[in-house]
C-alpha cells in the first residue's frame, strides 16, 4: 500500500519534467533519442532522492507498528501529512522551477531562500509569473486533483495478524527494512563508500552541462543545499606549485602609459546586456541592426573587448566580481560568511587615492542586497528610489523593480554634476529584468526583436544615450573613465548559440573615454573580474592588491582565461577550448570555433586540454583555499 502511495509521486515530477523541457526548450537545445534513455536514469534517481526525503514523516507514520495506525482519525492525518508535504514540494515547487530556471539557468536552491526572504518585490513577481503562466497553474490544479484521487482509491488494510509477539515483530521488521532503503535512496547508491549523491552527479546522465537540469527535481535540490555555506576542499597541488601557477596577489609594475590616471570612474552595470543584443559585438546575429545602437557607437571609438564572459548568473554574484575582481563558483561569494568583510574593492583602493564613492540604482533601498554588498567594498553614498521621488516628487514611475531607466538616468546625471571630484560611480539599471516591461510612452515603439528582452535592452540603449546628451554638457564629462558591463546574459535568448554553456556567459564589456585616450580592440577571452585590475592598470596604480582577474594590458605572466560555473559544472574558456569539469574528472571539451557545442572533443592525453585542466584546477584551488579562509588581502609581510 506504502508503494502504491509513493508511486504517482513519480509520475507527477515526470509530468512536471516533461513541462520542463518544453518551457526552457530554447535554453536546454534539441533532445536526441540516444540521449533520453540515461536522462531517464539520472531522473529516476533524483526523483527517489526528492520523494524520500520529503515523505520520510509519512513513510515512518505509516510503517510505525501499533494498532492504533487503523484509527480514521490516524488516516485521515497521514492524507493530511501526505498531500500537504507533495503538492507543495513536488508539484508546487517543481513547477516553480519550470519558470525559475528560464531567469537563473538553475534549478530553485537554498541560496534562493535569501533572495525570497529579503527582496520586497518577491511576492509581486510570483503573482506576475503566475499570470503569465496561467497553464502551469491549470496543470498544477490537475496534478493536485489525480494526488488526491489516486491516494483514496489505495485503500488501507490493517494487518490481520492477531498475535501480539508476531505483530509488533513483523512491523518492526518491516520498518527496519523500510529505513535501510530510505537510506539508499536518499544517498543515491547502494555502496556505502560512495559519496550521497549530490547535484553535480547529474552529468553523468547528459552530454551537455545545461540538460543536466532536465534530470534534477526538486526538494533534492533545496534540501541538499540548505544551510550550505561551507565551501569545498581542494587540493590538486602543494603550495609551492600552486603559487606558480596561479595567485591572486598582485604586484603591479606597469609598463603602458597610464591613459586614465586621474580620471572620474562611472561604471553601468547593464542588466541582462548579453552579446547578442550587439550589432558591433554580434553582426552575424543582427545583419539589419541590434538594439544596442548607441552602445555600439560607442563601441566603435572606444576601448571594446570582443570575447568578453560574466563570472555568474545573477546579479548578486555579478557586483563581487566587477567590483572586488571576486567571482562565485556554485555559491554566491556575496552570500557567504566570509564576504562580511572589508574588500580592498576598486570602489576602496579608489578612496584613498581621494575618490569620492557612489552607487545609484532605481530600486528602494536595500531591495536587492547591493548596499550591503556595496559597503563591504567601500562605496560610501547610496542613490535609490527613495531619493529620485524626493527630487522629483510625482515623478516616481516605475516596474516591479523600480524606476524606469530613462527617468533615473536622466536624475543620476543630474546627482553627479553635485559630487565632487575625483568620483567613483556605479550605475545599476534594471529596466532589461523580467516582466519585461516598458513605460506606456515607448510601449509598441522599441524594436521587436526575437525575445521578449531585446525591447526592453533597446529602451535602456536609448536611455543611455540621453545620459550621455545630458552629461556630455557637464564639466566632469571630458574627464571620465566610462565602463560598461553586463551583470550576466539574458534568460530571454535569441539565438541558439547563445543556449550553450558558454553563449550562456558572454556579455557586453567594453570601456569609452571622451577624449579618445582609451580606445582600441581587445581580442582575448576576459572577464568580469578583469574589469579592477584592467582598471587599475589604466590609472597607473602601481601599490600590490588582491584579485582574481588580470590586468589584460600590464600583465602578460598571467594567461587569457576565463572561470565561471554553469548548472553547478566548473567552464574553462580559452581562446581556443572550452572545457567542462566537475571538481574531479573533465567532462566536456569544444573547441571555441564550435560556436553551438555539439562535438564534444574530450581527450584525456591531449596537452593543450591537460593544460587547461590544471590551470583551472589552480584558479579553483587558490579560490577556495583564499576565500575558505577568508584570506582576501595582500598578506603584510610583502
Amino acid at each position: 500500500m506504502l508503494l502504491l502511495r509513493l508511486l504517482p509521486l513519480y509520475g507527477c515530477i515526470l509530468i512536471t519534467q516533461v513541462a520542463f523541457y518544453f518551457y526552457n526548450r530554447m535554453l536546454l537545445g534539441s533532445l536526441s533519442w540516444p540521449e533520453i534513455p540515461m536522462l531517464l536514469t539520472g531522473s529516476l534517481k533524483f526523483a527517489t532522492t526528492s520523494i524520500f526525503y520529503l515523505n520520510a514523516p509519512f513513510i515512518a507514520l505509516s510503517l510505525i507498528p501499533f494498532r492504533f495506525r487503523r484509527k480514521e482519525g490516524y488516516q485521515k492525518a497521514l492524507f493530511w501529512i501526505y498531500c500537504i508535504s507533495n503538492i507543495l514540494g513536488i508539484i508546487v515547487l517543481n513547477l516553480s522551477d519550470v519558470v525559475y530556471f528560464r531567469y537563473a539557468f538553475k534549478r530553485i536552491t537554498w541560496e534562493e531562500m535569501h533572495f525570497f526572504h529579503n527582496n520586497d518585490s518577491t511576492f509581486g513577481v510570483l503573482l506576475k509569473a503566475m499570470g503569465e503562466n496561467w497553464y502551469l497553474v491549470l496543470l498544477a490544479a490537475a496534478l493536485i486533483f489525480l494526488l488526491v484521487f489516486t491516494y483514496k482509491k489505495i485503500k488501507y488494510h490493517p494487518t490481520e495478524i492477531k498475535n501480539n509477539g508476531l505483530y509488533y515483530g513483523v512491523g518492526t521488521l518491516g520498518l527496519a527494512l523500510a529505513v535501510v532503503v530510505w537510506v539508499f535512496g536518499i544517498r543515491g547508491s547502494t555502496d556505502l563508500k560512495a559519496r550521497p549523491i549530490a547535484i553535480g552527479n547529474v552529468t553523468y546522465y547528459t552530454q551537455s552541462p545545461q540538460k543536466g537540469a532536465l534530470a534534477l527535481s526538486n526538494p533534492f535540490c533545496l534540501l541538499r543545499t540548505a544551510g550550505l555555506r561551507q565551501l569545498d576542499d581542494l587540493s590538486y597541488f602543494d603550495e609551492t606549485e600552486l603559487n606558480a601557477l596561479f595567485t591572486p596577489c598582485h604586484y603591479p609594475n606597469p609598463t603602458c602609459p597610464p591613459v586614465a590616471k586621474g580620471k572620474n570612474v562611472v561604471i553601468f552595470v547593464m542588466e541582462s546586456f548579453s552579446r547578442e543584443h550587439s550589432q558591433y559585438l554580434a553582426p552575424h546575429l543582427n545583419p539589419d541592426g541590434g538594439f544596442t545602437p548607441f552602445l555600439d557607437s560607442l563601441m566603435r571609438e572606444g576601448l571594446v573587448f570582443t570575447n568578453a564572459f560574466a563570472n555568474g548568473m545573477k546579479s548578486i554574484e555579478a557586483l563581487p566580481s566587477v567590483f572586488a575582481s571576486i567571482p562565485s563558483y556554485r555559491t554566491p561569494f556575496a552570500l557567504l560568511p566570509q564576504s562580511l568583510t572589508d574588500l580592498d574593492a576598486l570602489p576602496r583602493i579608489l578612496s584613498r587615492q581621494g575618490y569620492a564613492t557612489h552607487f545609484y540604482c532605481g530600486a528602494t533601498k536595500n531591495q536587492m542586497g547591493f548596499e550591503a554588498f556595496g559597503n563591504l567594498c567601500g562605496i560610501e553614498h547610496f542613490h535609490n528610489r527613495e531619493d529620485f521621488e524626493k527630487v522629483h516628487p510625482g515623478k516616481g514611475n516605475a516596474n516591479v523593480w523600480g524606476i524606469w531607466d530613462m527617468p533615473f538616468l536622466q536624475f543620476v546625471a543630474e546627482e553627479i554634476s553635485r559630487q565632487e571630484t575625483p568620483f567613483f560611480t556605479a550605475v545599476f539599471t534594471l529596466s532589461s529584468h523580467h516582466p519585461y516591461d516598458l513605460p506606456e510612452e515607448y510601449a509598441g515603439k522599441m524594436p521587436e526583436g526575437g525575445s521578449l528582452v531585446q525591447p526592453c535592452v533597446a529602451y535602456t540603449d536609448l536611455s543611455l544615450r540621453k545620459f550621455f546628451e545630458t552629461a556630455s554638457k557637464m564639466p566632469w564629462y571630458e574627464n571620465t573613465l566610462f565602463i560598461f558591463v553586463a551583470d550576466h546574459v539574458s534568460p530571454q535568448m535569441a539565438h541558439e548559440e547563445t543556449r550553450t554553456a558558454k553563449g550562456n556567459t558572454e556579455i557586453i564589456y567594453f570601456m569609452f573615454t571622451p577624449d579618445h585616450s582609451v580606445t582600441g580592440r581587445y581580442e582575448h577571452v576576459t572577464q568580469q573580474v578583469d574589469i579592477m585590475p584592467t582598471t587599475l592598470g589604466l590609472m597607473g596604480y602601481d601599490k600590490p592588491y588582491f584579485a582574481f582577474g588580470r590586468d589584460v594590458f600590464n600583465e602578460p605572466n598571467r594567461k587569457p582565461l576565463v572561470v565561471n560555473c554553469v548548472q553547478q559544472t566548473f567552464q574553462a574558456l580559452t581562446d581556443s577550448l572550452s572545457l567542462y569539469f566537475d571538481g574531479e574528472r573533465r567532462l566536456y571539451v569544444y573547441s571555441a570555433h564550435d560556436t553551438l557545442q555539439k562535438n564534444n572533443i574530450l581527450n584525456m592525453d591531449s596537452p593543450a586540454q591537460m593544460s587547461l585542466e590544471r590551470d583551472l584546477k589552480a584558479v579553483l584551488q587558490s579560490y577556495y583555499d583564499h576565500v575558505g579562509n577568508g584570506n582576501l588581502r595582500i598578506p603584510v609581510n610583502k
